[in-house]
């Protein structure tokens, strides 16, 4: 079953030469570059043969496909690809008198992806990050619940075929990409250590990030943490929000909250092997406003918006899940397991020092079912509801 992605419209809008599409293994680029035109040419570097061919002797691999449209997967394997792939398009928009995409690049390695491209196709090609299904995505073709969603994350093959466990799937994942393709391509000496890391961050989520708590736990140096976190920011893995301040605000905290783009992963990484037994978890508040978080994330790198977001905390107690920017615009979000009520945003001291007469309007998320809080929307309308805020 086909499964529609909203990052569809940005890559047919676009016409340069090159298209660069990048993101985690099995996040579906293959699968929606072939269906978005099934002229390009597919091509993978998982192959050796090939691999090889495309290292040793790339205008000999690039030769024998023409002008035909090509798509290479796994790019990143052959970096002596991409000198041959800019003399390629230089000579294509010499020629042409149209110029439109006849290359289409993906890789899961973003940090060798953006070593080779940078250094080779400096303004000759467009990028894109892809990810796991966002929730409107899941819920434009089938009916799930919530809690399913939060537990199997956002893999497409989970919901594309209706026979695959998701415990043994993402298992399979943290074995094959975490713990082997990461730690290999990234240089990681101490790999236990590492896995070890990457299982605390994800009982971490929604929380503030303690670089010096990481360290002691891990049995490694804080540098060492810092230098994991890059690589999984780098990997799209995790992101991190940090928090809102401006000229005006001295009193908040100016520490980042960590984040699991697919709440599958932070889910299977904690031990869960159920949407049940998560539902009365003390970790279920934290697990959702991560899916929350992930559901903002993910539309606004799939429609390109350009928001910022951030979360508010003050050192005087105030705190709000999210705050999201988009031009002179802003947008509170704040992430609902229970019906408990909050204090209303106007009297935190420090929303109205820093916004004065501007004080932004809070969106209220729950999951599914009855709640008793004003205002409130159901995290599967929380798209409609941000893009209706700014207008969009």
């Amino acid at each position: 079953m086909w499964i529609q992605r909203d990052i569809s419209k940005i890559l047919t809008a676009s016409h340069d030469p090159i298209q660069i599409i990048r993101g985690p293994r099995q996040c579906g680029k293959t699968s929606l570059i072939l269906q978005l035109d099934p002229e390009f040419k597919e091509v993978s570097l998982d192959d050796l043969h090939l691999r090889n061919l495309a290292q040793n002797d790339p205008n000999l691999f690039l030769k024998q496909f023409g002008s035909n449209k090509i798509f290479i997967d796994e790019a990143q394997y052959a970096p002596q690809l991409f000198p041959a792939l800019k003399r390629k398009i230089d000579l294509y928009k010499r020629e042409s008198n149209k110029i439109k995409t006849i290359v289409r690049i993906t890789g899961s390695n973003q940090i060798l992806m953006d070593k080779n491209v940078k250094e080779s196709l400096a303004g000759r090609a467009s990028y894109f990050d892809m990810n796991t299904l966002s929730i409107s995505e899941i819920l434009s073709s089938q009916t799930k619940n919530i809690q399913d969603i939060l537990y199997m994350g956002g893999w497409p093959e989970l919901y594309s075929r209706g026979n695959v466990n998701p415990k043994k799937y993402i298992d399979d994942y943290i074995s094959s990409y975490i713990e082997k393709d990461i730690v290999l391509t990234s240089g990681i000496q101490k790999s236990t250590e590492f896995l070890k890391f990457v299982k605390l961050l994800a009982g971490r989520v929604g929380e503030i990030l303690d670089f010096a708590s990481l360290a002691k736990d891990t049995g490694v140096d804080s540098k060492t943490i810092k230098d994991w976190i890059s690589i999984l920011e780098r990997m799209h893995i995790i992101a991190l929000v940090q928090p809102y301040s401006n000229n005006l605000s001295t009193r908040l905290i100016k520490s980042p909250k960590v984040f699991f783009i697919d709440t599958g992963l932070a889910c299977r990484l904690q031990g869960w092997t159920s949407s049940e037994t998560i539902i009365v978890s003390p970790q279920q508040g934290h697990l959702f406003e991560n899916l929350v978080f992930s559901e903002i994330y993910k539309m606004n790198i799939n429609h390109q918006y350009g928001f910022e977001i951030f979360h508010w905390r003050s050192k005087d107690g105030e705190e709000i899940d999210f705050l999201i920017r988009h031009q002179n615009d802003n947008l509170f979000v704040e992430a609902k397991v229970s019906s408990r009520p909050i204090d209303h945003i106007s009297q935190y001291r420090e929303v109205k020092k820093v916004f004065k007469n501007k004080i932004p309007e809070i969106l209220l998320c729950h999951q599914e079912g009855q709640h008793v809080l004003e205002q409130q929307v159901p995290i599967q309308f929380l798209s409609s509801k941000i893009k209706s805020h700014f207008k969009l």
